[in-house]
């Protein structure tokens, strides 16, 4: 089949949220054409969705809440392209053993896992895991998105609608269970998977009458799933609500009045929504949100490294809420896009500069587990911001800066790490941000001109953007 799905971007999510009402009345309509004509096709599918497949690897011991830093694979990944590229991609990964990798259901280059009732289609999603079985990566899958009978489409395979209304649309509460039981037969398909996030960015949950975020309904399905996959196997990891981390100018109405600084207000709406789900949850292992430095209207105040202080302050606020469960951030992003969601306004050191800034900040914040969303193209020379370059050629899947910086932050500064204060020269504090461990310190360069800056007793200079490494 062919790779479908969406590339997430939280500004382009707004309008689809508005449109959910539209597209599942139009979906009701061609369930009803579809009846007429005749029962679902289930060709390609089959009934044992939940036997085991492959070879999982060992889990080993009882898994921890929390994964460290890694990726999300999105539509176009390294698990199809020429062998000699693909190839490439595997070893540097296996490189890195334990990066994170986290991977859609339905989506973002997995096909419709459940065409019909009870007939599976996990052949890219199996061919995904298998990918990050052989990579070595931590699994990590998001159950997200429902497959067209459950969220009132026309079931049958051939028939999903890959509009991004359609995908972005949540199950009807009559199916939740049907989603929960999805979750539990992905579940068992691949138990070496021991770690699951509950939905994405609350996608067909918005409440256009009220204009506030469906919480309850989310609630009401993330508690199913959480009973589904804990009678799977009591030790999975489970965790939501990955809603987006909405930031506005503070003069605006829905702005709160005591989650705020200089980057801005915090939605109020979504905090009331997070504190929701967090006082009615059946339980969690551990709080997943993600969300942008900048602003709705897409404002880095007061300037795009400042921003990040966002990151910090809202992790510190999730942290004291859920009392200390451990926090991951699903996606987080730190350069505007354009209409379309591209970000490719930047130079590559600028991006990595403050992309880094951004990691010091979650972690600054108590968040100890992230996943850089990939925005990896199919084909092309240029792929702003990607890990690695597109695999459809065999000289393709070499390493970019980005996914240097993604692999070292998260050997460097793995889950448990304990962090030290450095010493930084008083007049060189404007210009870098620092984050240090017992043996490394991470050096950013905020500014577009060579510095010479003092970190920890050394002096050295550093270009325009300049992501440093010291070892201690």
């Amino acid at each position: 089949m062919g790779r479908h799905g969406w590339e997430s971007d939280t500004r382009r999510w707004r309008l689809t949220a508005l449109l959910g009402v539209g597209a599942v009345a139009l979906a009701l309509v061609v369930t009803l054409l579809g009846t007429l004509s005749g029962g679902p096709g289930t060709a390609g599918t089959t009934r044992d969705g939940d036997k085991v497949h492959g070879t999982p690897a060992n889990p080993g011991a009882k898994p921890e809440p929390y994964v460290g830093w890694g990726f999300t694979h999105t539509q176009y990944s390294a698990d199809e392209g020429a062998s000699a590229a693909t190839a490439r991609v595997a070893r540097l990964l296996a490189q890195n053993r334990g990066l994170a990798q986290n991977q859609h259901i339905m989506g973002w280059g997995a096909d419709n896992p459940e065409p019909v009732q009870g007939h599976y289609d996990f052949g890219a999603l199996d061919r995904r895991v298998d990918f990050m079985r052989a990579s070595g990566g931590t699994p990590v899958i998001t159950l997200c998105c429902a497959p067209d009978w459950m969220k009132g489409g026309r079931a049958g395979a051939g028939n999903t609608n890959w509009s991004q209304a359609a995908l972005e649309t949540a199950p009807t509460p009559d199916h939740y269970q049907d989603f929960a039981d999805l979750a539990a037969t992905v579940a068992r398909r691949y138990p070496d998977v021991q770690h699951f996030i509950v939905w994405n960015e609350f996608k067909g949950f918005w409440n256009d009458a009220g204009s506030r975020w469906d919480y309850e309904g989310y609630t009401k399905l993330y508690n199913l799933v959480y009973a589904a996959l804990k009678k799977v196997d009591k030790d999975i990891m489970v965790g939501g609500p990955y809603l987006v981390m909405d930031s506005v100018d503070p003069r605006d109405q829905h702005a709160s009045g005591t989650l705020k600084g200089p980057w801005g207000a915090m939605d109020q709406r979504v905090l009331d929504a997070f504190s929701y789900w967090n006082a009615h949850k059946a339980g969690a292992d551990f709080t997943v949100v993600d969300g942008s430095s900048y602003t709705n209207d897409d404002d880095l105040l007061p300037d795009e490294f400042a921003a990040t202080d966002k990151l910090t302050a809202v992790s510190r606020w999730i942290r004291q809420q859920t009392h200390d469960l451990p926090l991951w951030w699903a996606e987080y992003y730190v350069e505007p896009g354009d209409g379309s969601g591209n970000r490719t306004g930047w130079s590559e050191p600028h991006r990595v500069a403050v992309q880094a800034t951004g990691m010091i900040a979650m972690v600054r914040g108590g968040a100890d587990s992230g996943f850089y969303w990939n925005p990896q193209e199919k084909t092309g020379t240029d792929c702003a911001g990607c890990l690695w370059t597109p695999t459809d050629s065999a000289d393709g899947g070499r390493e970019l800066p980005m996914y240097d910086l993604v692999s070292r932050f998260a050997k460097a500064f793995a889950p448990g790490t304990r962090y030290e204060t450095v010493s930084v020269a008083p007049d060189d504090r404007a210009d870098v941000r620092v984050l240090a461990s017992g043996r490394t310190v991470l050096v950013v360069n905020t500014q577009n001109r060579t510095i010479s800056a003092q970190v920890d007793g050394k002096r050295f200079d550093m270009g325009p953007y300049e992501v440093k490494w010291l070892a201690r």
